[in-house]
């Protein structure tokens, strides 16, 4: 996979997809941007994280406050206008690696991995997330974190984010027509 803004993620294994982000660096600064509530929310969720193996953190999901452009949710995803989740930190390896999982479903916990590494005055981030265990569940993850990164790259690059469901809605179509059937 080449690392350009919009790219798709790629399926890795049965459940799990990729997704790679070449953003400016520093690396500290990207791993701010994954660990610091007020730098995460412009581009994810708000919420406490003790970034340290066996910490505690709550993801408060407010995608329609992402960007200045966006409308409410679609009604598939209405639910969701403020949607929490609490999750546990598997590994943390600062400013290089970040392991989480988080357990919706009462299964096996869904695993994400945030790697970053140095790439001249670039950082590559690489993002998969593991365990899903529908093609429903893929689409929404992969239309998601796909929009999620976007934007997170707009907001390192000093451009204005595209807006979150706009956004969502084409790359989720877009997924639906990539991922194998179930």
């Amino acid at each position: 996979m080449t690392t350009a803004t919009a790219e798709h993620g790629v399926i890795t294994e049965a459940g799990a997809i990729r997704f790679e982000r070449l953003l400016p660096g520093p690396i500290e600064r990207v791993w701010d941007y994954l660990v610091d509530p007020a730098k995460r929310r412009t581009w994810l969720a708000d919420g406490p994280m003790d970034a340290r193996p066996g910490g505690e953190f709550e993801y408060i999901w407010r995608n329609s406050e992402l960007t200045d452009h966006d409308d409410p949710a679609p009604e598939k995803y209405a639910a969701y206008a403020e949607h929490r989740m609490k999750g546990r930190i598997i590994e943390a390896d600062p400013p290089r690696r970040l392991v989480h999982g988080w357990d919706e479903s009462g299964d096996t916990p869904n695993e994400v991995i945030f790697e970053l590494s140095e790439h001249g005055d670039k950082v590559l981030l690489t993002l998969t997330h593991r365990r899903l265990s529908s093609r429903s569940g893929m689409l929404s993850v992969a239309g998601g974190w796909h929009t999620h990164l976007d934007i997170l790259q707009a907001r390192l690059e000093g451009r204005d984010p595209p807006p979150f469901w706009a956004t969502h809605a084409r790359v989720e179509e877009e997924y639906d027509s990539r991922l194998p059937a179930e």
